[in-house]
């Protein structure tokens, strides 16, 4: 007697899920290694030419020479250019620590790598760059802007009272999270520009704004309701921060600090503490963005504030010289100057089209 089997088990969906998931990991963590051999060969292959051309004094002709028998004897293989040789070298000899290299350098693309030794020749600032691109998984475009924004120089530099208002180590991470000043630039206004006329900017411009907050902000509104016996009460913009696990507050002043704005935005913070927040979530956060600020001031006036509170200057027009942003190319400009490179090497080797490595990253497509 045959034995009837029954169409689908009842728990396939939830078995097949896991499946998809576990494909996937397996998937991303091939991706990862192949990444990661690839950086390691044009480490060695770069380290190779710098000890040659040490000990035998050859130059660019060999390079050519070199570039041409590769080429020829690996067809199917893009990133055997002359170009991209000399890139390699320049990768060994900025980062000549095979260590580091495993470490560090072998989690990041290729094009990463090189945006990191053509931009930066200062080793710390290029280590920065490399390990916040990884934690936050920045695309190529968001680490160039980074760098083009000096972000090293401004990250963490907020005045805040986060050291006597929140626990370790959540002050320390919250106090990295913010920077000073934040760059606006991108809204195409001038210095005399109303918060009004900033806030509605900020809004249309989401995509940049979120970029220029950092990782981990994601909008929940602007002139947020809070109530409190009848009266109304509109918080410029509303953010959660997915990292810090708290909302932050973000109010805008187009004037210098002023004491009093500490005190608003302390009452802005209660509100969403006992309203809004939930039992699991940290305390809320308040960002305080002024056209300018004396530092002791703000400093003198969050000591007795009792809510964690930052206070940032922003840029509207941007601060950096003229020389200096018009010297530093595009990553259009890079991409051709790579000539036989493309991304196509990267998707062969990895099965991605621009390697992201744990983060969230979003909002470069603008």
């Amino acid at each position: 007697m045959s034995r009837k089997i029954s169409a689908i088990p009842a728990d396939y969906a939830d078995w097949l899920a896991d499946i998809k998931t576990r494909v996937a990991t397996a998937r991303q963590r091939a991706a990862l290694a192949a990444n990661a051999e690839l950086i390691r060969l044009y480490w060695q292959i770069g380290r190779d030419i710098l000890q040659r051309q040490s000990a035998q004094g050859w130059g660019s002709k060999v390079i050519e020479r070199l570039a041409r028998d590769l080429r020829a004897a690996f067809p199917e293989m893009k990133g055997f250019s002359a170009r991209n040789l000399m890139y390699m070298r320049d990768f060994a000899e900025a980062w000549p620590d095979a260590e580091i290299v495993q470490q560090l350098a072998a989690q990041l693309p290729w094009f990463h790598i090189v945006v990191l030794i053509t931009r930066l020749k200062d080793d710390p600032a290029r280590e920065w760059y490399a390990r916040r691109a990884i934690a936050a998984g920045w695309s190529r475009v968001t680490l160039e802007l980074n760098i083009r924004n000096r972000l090293h120089e401004r990250q963490g530099q907020a005045v805040t009272n986060f050291d006597a208002r929140l626990p370790v180590p959540h002050s320390g991470l919250a106090h990295e999270t913010l920077k000073d000043p934040y760059l606006f630039d991108f809204l195409g206004l001038g210095d005399e520009a109303h918060e009004r006329d900033i806030e509605n900017a900020l809004v249309r411009h989401i995509t940049r704004f979120l970029l220029e907050l950092g990782s981990g902000f994601a909008f929940m509104g602007r002139q947020f309701r809070l109530e409190v016996e009848g009266d109304e009460f509109f918080v410029d913009l509303l953010f959660y921060h997915t990292r810090l696990k708290c909302y932050v507050v973000v109010e805008l002043k187009a004037t210098a600090f002023k004491p009093e704005h500490a005190g608003q935005l302390n009452f802005y913070l209660t509100a969403v503490d006992r309203q809004i927040k939930a039992p699991d979530d940290k305390p809320t956060i308040g960002l305080l963005l002024c056209k300018t600020k004396k530092r002791t001031v703000a400093e003198y006036a969050l000591s007795g504030i009792d809510k964690p509170i930052g206070v940032a200057e922003y840029q509207l027009v941007r601060a950096l010289p003229e020389a200096l942003v018009t010297s530093l190319p595009t990553v259009e400009e890079l991409e051709s100057e790579l000539g036989a490179i493309d991304d196509g090497e990267f998707e062969a080797a990895t099965g991605k089209r621009d390697l992201h490595v744990g983060g969230e990253d979003k909002g470069e497509k603008e």
